[in-house]
C-alpha cells in the first residue's frame, strides 16, 4: 500500500496548509464535535478506542465540512450549486448553501426514500428526481450544470471537499495527541484523503487504515489491482461506491497504509454496540471503523485508535431490525421450533416449562397445514426473550428433557 518515506507534501493535490486553511474557514460554522474515549469498547477490542462523534453535526454527518469549505470559496455572484446525492452530501450542501443564501439543486435517483427527499427540501434545496441509479442522477446533474450555469459540487473528488473533510483529523489530534492510528471509512475517498494529509504531517507516526464493506471493495480493488465484485444490499450504503474518485485514489495510494474489509454482520454488531454502549445512533457507514476493530482485533491490539463516527442518518425501521437481529444473535431473543401433538393441553404443558425457566414468551405461531408432519402433528414456533445464551441453552435442555423435539430458527 503506502510507501515510506511518504511523498513530499507539495507533490500532493491537497496539502496540510489547505486543510488548516479550511479549518480556519469553517470552524465557526460547524459543530466542534467531541472525541471521547470508550473504555468499554477498548476492553472489548484490545485497543485504546477514541470516537469522534461526527454524527452530532447539524445534518448528522461530517459531509458538511467539505461542502461548506467549497461553498465559502465560490466566486461572488455564483448563480447556484448543484450536486448528485441521495445521502449526507445532499443535506450538508443544501443546509449550508441555504445559510449562505446560495440556491442549491440536488439531483436524486427516483427510488430515493421519501424521508431523504423531504429532509433535503427542508434545508431549502430544490430536489430533482431522475433515473433509477446514482450514475443516471449524476449524468443528469452534469447536464443541468451546463444548461443552467450552476456550479457542480462533487461529493468527494474535489480538492476543496477533501481539504474540508481533513479538518476531522486536525480536531482529533488536537483533542487526543496520543492517537497513533486513524480507522476511517472509505466510500469515494474524500474523508480518508483529507485525514491522511494531516496524519502524514503529524509530529509522530500515525497509521491510516481505511475500511470498506466486503460488498463494495471499490477502493481496495483500485489500490490492490483486484477485481472483486461491487454489488449487494449493504447496511453501509453511505460507502457503497462502485467507482472511487481519481484525485482520491491517487492520495490513498500515496498516503494510506492499508484497507480492511468488513462483513455485514460486523457492521450490524457495530451499530448495535454503539447504541447500547455509547448511547449514540450511527448509520452503517459511520460504524465501519468499529466493525473493523471487531473483525480484525489482532490488527489493532495495543494501538491508540481514532475512529470517526462519520454519520448518524439511519432509517428508524432499519435500526430496529439491526437491534433485534443483534439480540437474536446474542441469544437474548430467540425463535424456537417445537414439535407438538395437536391436542388439548399441548401448548399449556410447553408453556409450563417456559414459566419454570423464567423465559418470557413474546409470540406463538402454529403451523398445521404447511408441514411434513402427519395430520395430527403440529409445528409451533415460539418467539421468546432470555437473559443470555446460557439461559436459552438451559431452556432448550429443559424442553428436551420434557420429551419435546426443539430447534432454533437461525438468522442468516
Amino acid at each position: 500500500m503506502a510507501t515510506h518515506p511518504r511523498p513530499a507534501p507539495e507533490t500532493l493535490p491537497v496539502t496540510l496548509a489547505d486543510v488548516q486553511a479550511a479549518h480556519g474557514r469553517i470552524s465557526d460554522q460547524i459543530v466542534r464535535t467531541p472525541t471521547f474515549i470508550s473504555k468499554t469498547l477498548s476492553e472489548l477490542t484490545g485497543a485504546t478506542v477514541y470516537l469522534k462523534f461526527e454524527n452530532l453535526q447539524f445534518t448528522a454527518a461530517y459531509k458538511e465540512r467539505g461542502a461548506l469549505n467549497t461553498l465559502l470559496q465560490l466566486p461572488a455572484g455564483t448563480s447556484g450549486v448543484i450536486a448528485a446525492s441521495a445521502g449526507n452530501h445532499a443535506q450538508g450542501l443544501a443546509y449550508h448553501a441555504n445559510r449562505l443564501g446560495i440556491p442549491a439543486t440536488i439531483v436524486m435517483p427516483t427510488n430515493t426514500p421519501t424521508v431523504k427527499v423531504t429532509q433535503t427540501e427542508g434545508h431549502g434545496a430544490t430536489v430533482v428526481l431522475f433515473g433509477d441509479t446514482f450514475d443516471a442522477a449524476y449524468a443528469h446533474a452534469r447536464e443541468l450544470e451546463a444548461e443552467c450555469g450552476l456550479t457542480f459540487v462533487h461529493p468527494f473528488d474535489d480538492i476543496r471537499v477533501i481539504a474540508g473533510q481533513g479538518t476531522v483529523a486536525i480536531e482529533m489530534l488536537q483533542d487526543v495527541p496520543s492517537i497513533d492510528t486513524f480507522l476511517t471509512p472509505i466510500g469515494g475517498g474524500g474523508l480518508i484523503s483529507g485525514m491522511a494529509v494531516v496524519a502524514a504531517a503529524a509530529d509522530h507516526p500515525v497509521e491510516v487504515i481505511g475500511v470498506e464493506a466486503e460488498l463494495f471493495p471499490s477502493m481496495y480493488n483500485r489500490i490492490n489491482g483486484t477485481d472483486m465484485p461491487c454489488a449487494g444490499d449493504t447496511l453501509a450504503e453511505g460507502i457503497a461506491v462502485k467507482e472511487p474518485g481519481g484525485i482520491t485514489s491517487g492520495m490513498v495510494k500515496a498516503l494510506v497504509d492499508d484497507i480492511v474489509l468488513v462483513s455485514e454482520r460486523n457492521l450490524e454488531r457495530a451499530v448495535s454496540l454503539l447504541l447500547q454502549i455509547e448511547k449514540t445512533v450511527v448509520e452503517g457507514a459511520g460504524a465501519a471503523g468499529l466493525a473493523a476493530l471487531l473483525q480484525h482485533p489482532e490488527r489493532f491490539a495495543g494501538k491508540t485508535v481514532g475512529v470517526v463516527l462519520c454519520g448518524g442518518n439511519i432509517d428508524t425501521r432499519l435500526l430496529a431490525n439491526v437491534l433485534l437481529r443483534d439480540l437474536a444473535r446474542s441469544g437474548r431473543l430467540a425463535r424456537l421450533r417445537i414439535r407438538l401433538q395437536d391436542q388439548p393441553g399441548a401448548l399449556f404443558n410447553v408453556a409450563r416449562i417456559f414459566d419454570a425457566e423464567r423465559v418470557n414468551i413474546i409470540e406463538i405461531y402454529h403451523q398445521r397445514v404447511f408441514t411434513t408432519l402427519p395430520a395430527k402433528g403440529l409445528i409451533t414456533d415460539v418467539e421468546c426473550e432470555t437473559r443470555d445464551r446460557a439461559h436459552l441453552d438451559r431452556l432448550m435442555g429443559a424442553l428436551r428433557a420434557g420429551g419435546y423435539e426443539v430447534s432454533t430458527v437461525e438468522l442468516a
